[in-house]
């Protein structure tokens, strides 16, 4: 999990030495953090993308191509925002590289303005991802956390049946229920039964078959 404290990175893979002094020189000049690259090889080994960041990605590089290797990070796991920056892009290069993901596609020369618009989103949906992964993450682990009979009691809690509607349900007393109601809601953090069917929905989504 990334740390709240994490600073923004941008990173670059383009093979010209000079178009990667020049990326990094704007982003620089934007107060953003960068770090270069001459192959996906060497992104791949050394790269750290578990802060906020997004990656200014050459299409034609040595090796693997850009393309190619938008493939092999999406495989792996490893989401990370793309930039693809290209000499001689077409449109069903940029369809295939949208369509599989991408942030942006600039071909070159492309405006300083642009390529930074696309950095700022890249990085705050990057950012906002993170949030998101963070505290569905916390949430599964509350929800291990219970026990199998608080786990039905919540499933009946959040399903709209009340008190003596669970405990009739599940052959035991209301009062019982009330122990393990407050004790789930207490482990989720919940303040409020709204509260506690939000989170489960979330659990949901994240678990289809939770």
């Amino acid at each position: 999990m990334a740390s709240a404290a994490a600073v923004p990175t941008v990173y670059i893979v383009d093979d010209d030495p000079l178009v990667r002094a020049s990326i990094q020189g704007l982003l620089k000049s934007a107060g953003l953090h960068s770090i270069g690259f001459e192959t996906a090889e060497q992104f791949w080994r050394e790269a750290a993308t578990d802060g906020p960041s997004c990656l200014i990605l050459d299409v034609s590089l040595p090796g693997i191509s850009g393309l190619d290797f938008q493939q092999q990070l999406r495989s792996a796991g490893r989401s990370i925002p793309i930039i693809f920056i290209t000499g001689h892009g077409d449109i069903p290069m940029s369809v295939r590289a949208i369509k599989s993901g991408a942030s942006e596609f600039l071909t070159k020369p492309f405006g300083d303005q642009d390529l930074l618009n696309a950095v700022e989103q890249g990085l705050a949906g990057h950012s906002i991802s993170l949030r998101e992964h963070a505290e569905i993450s916390a949430l599964e682990k509350r929800y291990d956390d219970l026990t199998h009979r608080e786990k039905e009691v919540l499933e009946l809690v959040v399903s709209g049946m009340l008190n003596k509607q669970i405990a009739a349900e599940l052959g035991i007393s209301e009062i019982t229920i009330k122990v393990h109601r407050a004790r789930a809601m207490r482990k989720m953090r919940a303040g409020s039964v709204a509260e506690l069917v939000l989170m489960r929905e979330k659990l949901r989504h994240a678990r289809p078959s939770h």
